[in-house]
């Protein structure tokens, strides 16, 4: 089956410039997404809407927090297949991403989405979470981010603490929920707070015109 969305006028307008790239993604995750575990049967014919444009709802996002900032760094934490962090990269070309992963299998195929979409300014570290916030207290040459991204990765009681300590302060987290993402905040407010987190708070992302629009939690560092 065909996506819903091929050849739609909506995917130049929200994708600009990133939409040959973007194409090149989508082709590679029609024929292999679902053989290789990242995407469900059902979600074949709907990959533009459901994984593409839904992940490209944060980029707004990032954009705010890093308006300005000499470096516009992004860190997304358990990239899978590539959701938010490979569509944000190709859609932000001036901004550093790196994807933090730790299942082989995945790390393998972000890095050929990579080479694949010929993106510049993406790193992939084989790694959960915890292990980049210890190297960032260990390792003088590396920095926390601007901006960390995820979808679909844990609860927002669990995500604050993988999240939170790469940021560097007055960073933002930029997370892709479900409707359940209010009552995830409350819940997290504890731990929200161990992390430095402020302001946290769910808002609607349009996805692309005449789309049902997404749920982000943005969660500021003090």
């Amino acid at each position: 089956m065909a996506d819903e969305l091929n050849g739609s006028p909506i995917l130049a307008e929200v994708l600009g410039d990133a939409l040959p790239k973007l194409e090149i993604f989508h082709t590679k995750l029609e024929q292999e997404g679902e053989p290789r575990g990242l995407i469900g049967p059902r979600d074949v014919d709907i990959i533009w809407e459901r994984h593409i444009l839904n992940s490209a709802a944060i980029v707004p996002f990032i954009r705010e927090v890093t308006d300005g900032k000499q470096f516009k760094t992004v860190a997304d934490v358990g990239s899978g297949g590539g959701f938010p962090g490979i569509v944000a990269a190709a859609c932000l070309p001036d901004h550093e991403f790196t994807l933090i992963e730790p299942m082989e299998r995945r790390v393998e195929w972000l890095g050929e989405c990579v080479e694949e979409m010929g993106l510049e300014n993406v790193t992939i570290m084989r790694a959960r979470s915890e292990e980049v916030i210890t190297a960032l207290h260990q390792d003088r040459s590396m920095h926390p981010y601007a901006a960390v991204t995820c979808r679909a990765v844990a609860p927002m009681t669990k995500l604050a603490g993988w999240t939170l300590p790469l940021l560097k302060p007055q960073g933002r987290l930029v997370a892709l929920k479900g409707r359940s993402a209010q009552a995830e905040i409350d819940k997290a407010s504890k731990m929200i707070a161990k992390f430095k987190g402020v302001r946290p708070r769910v808002v609607e992302a349009p996805v692309g015109p005449g789309l049902e629009s997404t749920h982000v939690v943005l969660v500021d560092k003090k």
